[in-house]
């Protein structure tokens, strides 16, 4: 459980994400889901040759010129002040989440030269932490949704990451290239979002990554579920919610997680599951525990 995810392998880097077609495909997409009519602006055009509103309506209603807002949509994001992307943000009815991408996307922090690419390191307080929540499947997720640590819990119910090659232990690359999962998560199609949605996230802050880019690369080549996702241009992050599983050894399972960003390094992330006290999904659990390496080698197979 000590290994990290790999280096891009040489030959084999991948070009930087385009951050200005990011910004001006993400600014697209938000703006062709609103009408005029949700945002209380009447619509005289009955044949609208785009979906949505208008770069001149939106620019209306952020208070910004017409020329300015379509240089902007254009991935032109230099010089654009906060106040002017905060009233874009309201135009567009952003959330928080899809509001910090936004000023990524234009106003990107400097990153030091290979700072992105830099394997990521958990403390080794947080691994016996992870030893010692006994019953309760935990792990800790990096950047990219690499999974960089988890207990034995964790292995009984997600499968024995161990026998993964490092580059493989990422949520993405399981969740979209290994079809056993698409077995054990009984609703594929959230957590397949979910996953998208964070790396979308991922990009905004680190466009330069070339792990990232070689991610969305290969995943693009060999997953048309993750090229529909991908294109959607949606942001968030959810730090709980019910998972339900379907698992071979115990049935189904619902399990409620909790996700908490880690002081000291905001990328890390330690993700754990519980179940309802006295419901079936806890004395699976349960049940999971008891059986201790025995259940660890049925979960490396599950959901096989």
């Amino acid at each position: 459980m000590d290994e990290q995810p790999s280096e891009v392998p040489a030959g084999e880097a991948a070009h930087p994400l385009d951050r200005r077609a990011e910004l001006s495909e993400f600014l697209r997409s938000r703006r062709a889901r609103l009408k005029p009519e949700d945002v209380g602006m009447p619509d005289f055009g009955r044949h609208r040759r785009v979906p949505g509103l208008r770069r001149e309506e939106l620019a209306q209603l952020a208070g910004v010129s017409v020329a300015y807002y379509t240089r902007l949509e254009q991935g032109n994001g230099r010089n654009v002040s906060a106040e002017v992307l905060d009233s874009i943000a309201r135009a567009l009815r952003l959330t928080d989440a899809e509001h910090n991408h936004l000023t990524h996307l234009a106003k990107p922090k400097q990153h030091k030269k290979r700072q992105a690419a830099r394997p990521q390191q958990v403390r080794g307080s947080l691994r016996q932490l992870l030893d010692t929540i006994d019953g309760v499947p935990a792990y800790i997720t990096g950047r990219r949704s690499d999974v960089l640590v988890w207990n034995r819990m964790a292995a009984a119910v997600f499968g024995d990451w161990s026998e993964l090659p490092p580059q493989e232990r990422n949520w993405a690359r399981m969740v979209f290239l290994r079809p056993e999962y698409r077995e054990l998560f009984v609703e594929w199609e959230q957590k397949a979002i979910d996953i998208v949605c964070l790396l979308r996230m991922d990009a905004g802050c680190h466009p330069d990554d070339p792990r990232l880019a070689a991610l969305v690369g290969e995943l693009s080549v060999k997953s048309e579920d993750f090229r529909r996702l991908w294109a959607t241009h949606d942001v968030k992050e959810k730090s709980h919610g019910v998972k339900l599983l379907r698992h071979p050894l115990v049935g189904d399972l619902a399990l409620q997680f909790e996700s908490f960003r880690l002081t000291g390094d905001s990328e890390l992330a330690l993700v754990t599951y519980h179940a309802e006290p006295g419901s079936g999904s806890a004395e699976a659990l349960r049940l999971l525990a008891s059986w201790g390496t025995d259940a660890t080698r049925a979960g490396a197979s599950s959901p096989r």
